[in-house]
Parts: C-alpha cells; sequence; structure tokens
C-alpha cells in the first residue's frame, strides 16, 4: 500500500487560478467592461466595448443578487450589421432595448429559421441552437439584453471549448418547426403563458394578482422548454406592493415607470438602517440577493411595470433556495411575504412623503397599511 504522501514528494505553489470560478475567469479573457454592484441604472445608455467574440459591441452584468447562478449582458449591434454565430450549453433569454432586426436560429446541418424582433421583444434562444442576431436598420444601433445560466453552467463543467462546441443536438428544446417563433402560446392556470416569442411584453396583457396587494397583475412565461423562466408585473400609480423574497438571480428590467425598492437581508423586522435601497425608472436593472427581503414602490405618475427574467418555473423544478414557492403567502403561515398590516410602519410614512414630493395621490386606504 501506497503512502498517501510519497517521501520523494515535494510541496509546490498552487497555480494563480486556484480558488476561482471558471466564469470569472472567462469574463477576464472576453475584454468588455464588467457591471457589478445592486443595479445598473439604465442599461440604454450603459457604456459598451468592442466585443470581438460575437463581432459587436458588449458589456457584462454581474451583480450581486445573481450569485453567480446566472448573468446577464448588454449587446449592441451597428446599423445593419450582425452577430457572429454562436451556440452553447446555457440558456439564453433576450430582451430588445432599443432597435429592431431579425434573429436567425438553427440547429446544425438544418436551414435557418428567421423571425424578426423590435423594441420590446422577449424571445428564448433554445439551447445548444446555432444562432445570430441581425439589426435591421441601416442607420440606427440595436441594442439588447440577455440573461443566461452561463455562470453555474461554466463553473460545473470548466471547459469553455465543450461549452461552445458541444454537437449535441436537443431535439426536445428546438425541433426545426417553422413556425416554432410566431408568438402562438398556451394559456395554463396560474396565470402561466408558454410561447417562444413575445412581441412587444410592455402591452402584454396581464391578469389579476390580488394577493401580491395593490390592484397589482401580473403574467408568468416559459420559453422553450427552459428552466429559466420569465414574468412580467405591473402596479399602479399611487400605490406598492407587498414586501417578499425568494432566491438569487431574478434580474428585473424596468420597463416603464419610476419609483424605489427596499432590499435587505435576515429577519423580516430588520432595523432600516440595514435596508439597501435602489432608485429606478425605465431601464434600470437590479438584483435582489437570494433570500433578502424586498418591496417595490412606485412614486412616479405612471404605472409601474417590470419584467424579472429568473429561476423558479413552474414547468420544471429546481433546487428550493432557487424557487420562488410562497411569494403571495404570509410569512407567518409558512410563506415568504409581509403583509401590508405586519410591515415596519416606516415604510408607508417614507412612501406617503415621497409621493407628496412628486404630486403623487396615495392610493392605498383600501388595504389594511400598518402606520
Amino acid at each position: 500500500m501506497s503512502d498517501a504522501t510519497p517521501a520523494a514528494s515535494k510541496e509546490q505553489q498552487r497555480p494563480s487560478f486556484w480558488g476561482r470560478g471558471a466564469y470569472e475567469l472567462f469574463l477576464e479573457t472576453e475584454g468588455i467592461p464588467v457591471y457589478t454592484g445592486v443595479a445598473v441604472d439604465d442599461l440604454r445608455k450603459a457604456e459598451l466595448a468592442k466585443w470581438p467574440r460575437l463581432d459587436a459591441r458588449g458589456a457584462y452584468v454581474r451583480l450581486i443578487g445573481a450569485e453567480d447562478t446566472d448573468n446577464a449582458y448588454i449587446i449592441e449591434l451597428d446599423p445593419a450589421k450582425s452577430s457572429a454565430p454562436e451556440k452553447h450549453l446555457f440558456e439564453e433569454y433576450f430582451f430588445v432595448l432599443n432597435g429592431r432586426g431579425t434573429c436567425e436560429v438553427w440547429n446544425e446541418g438544418e436551414k435557418p429559421a428567421s423571425f424578426e424582433w423590435q423594441e420590446g421583444s422577449l424571445f428564448s434562444v433554445p439551447l445548444n441552437t446555432l444562432h445570430r442576431l441581425h439589426n435591421g436598420s441601416g442607420s440606427l444601433p440595436a441594442r439588447l439584453l440577455a440573461v443566461t445560466t452561463m455562470p453555474i453552467m461554466m463553473n460545473l463543467l470548466h471547459n469553455t471549448d465543450f461549452l461552445f462546441n458541444c454537437p449535441y443536438v436537443f431535439t426536445d428544446r428546438y425541433d426545426g418547426r417553422k413556425e416554432y417563433f410566431d408568438g402562438a402560446g398556451t394559456l395554463y392556470t396560474g396565470r402561466v403563458w408558454e410561447t417562444n416569442f413575445v412581441a412587444d411584453i410592455r402591452r402584454f396583457q396581464l391578469k389579476d394578482w390580488k394577493e401580491r396587494g395593490a390592484g397589482g397583475k401580473n403574467i408568468r412565461f416559459e420559453f422553450a422548454n427552459n428552466t429559466m423562466v420569465s414574468h412580467v408585473s405591473e402596479f399602479p400609480v399611487g400605490t406598492y406592493k407587498k414586501c417578499h423574497r425568494h432566491g438569487p438571480g431574478y434580474h428585473v428590467i424596468l420597463l416603464n415607470g419610476s419609483g424605489y425598492s427596499y432590499m435587505w437581508p435576515g429577519d423580516a423586522d430588520a432595523p432600516s438602517d440595514t435596508w439597501t435601497e435602489v432608485s429606478w425608472k425605465t431601464g434600470t436593472l437590479f438584483v435582489p440577493p437570494g433570500r433578502w427581503w424586498h418591496q417595490h414602490f412606485n412614486t412616479g405618475a405612471d404605472s409601474a411595470r417590470y419584467l424579472a427574467i429568473r429561476w423558479g418555473g413552474n414547468k420544471w423544478k429546481l433546487a428550493e433556495y432557487l424557487d420562488n414557492q410562497g411569494v403571495d403567502k404570509d410569512v407567518n403561515e409558512g410563506g415568504n411575504q409581509i403583509e401590508y398590516e405586519d410591515q415596519d410602519p416606516t415604510i408607508h410614512r417614507t412612501y406617503v412623503e415621497r409621493s407628496a414630493a412628486n404630486g403623487v395621490q396615495v392610493r392605498m386606504d383600501e388595504f389594511p397599511v400598518r402606520v
């Protein structure tokens, strides 16, 4: 039987990459900016750099709340230009920030399917399909946000050649049907719409979700047989939603409106000096960290609508810490929501003051708010 440490062996210095994730190392090779922290103030104005790998301009978004389970990036195409074709073993959602164009998707050896997108479009490129984006304008750039499962897949495999060059065709994700991206879908109970393309989520009809308070509406999307999903929520002028919590990786993109959100770790009744505040407007992106309480407040003159690209779908279940169960159920009953009557009184008083400063009438009278 050999010794665990042979006498002749010599201790060596560990290589510099030890103790670091493959995703972090990959970002350093890409040569484009990486946005960190808790939020990006305006995705439409974020500074980008030349991105040789995709023949475009871009920046990565690695916010604290994603916890490297998922990530985002911004890609911009010059007028009449196209991105380089690519495929990969991670899921990818696209939301069009501005511009118009087309996307080609195909499996190796097959004819590409092509569909048009515009500002406000939401679509997902099926797993490991070849794809490329084309800017349809000859005079204006086109900018898109992508949210992907790259970090968790890259850190698990730590082999980028396999991640980007695997030959396997996932026919359960994409079978080449020409109508795959035509926008047709199926509405399921629980406000779930299964589809692969939405032309403009800013105008998509939502369903009432009374449990979340303040007259809010919501629709949940299942795209491309993914594990990553999305939803759109909206709440009226002069209102705010109930506080809740869930797992990491919820990329919240403001589609319309202005206001702010509080986020904090620990107990539901944690003191206000532990709260992190994010001011938001159309174009802001933020990601609440996993299991942090957070609450959204509309102080603008219009309804506030946002898109969240996230974990926690209805079709394919994942680990509990990535799930979103109980976000509309009282924490006192085992859920993950703080009812209005149980919230810190500071919350409502501050909201009333800020709304008054903006000339907005508060419309929370019908709710049992703690003041």
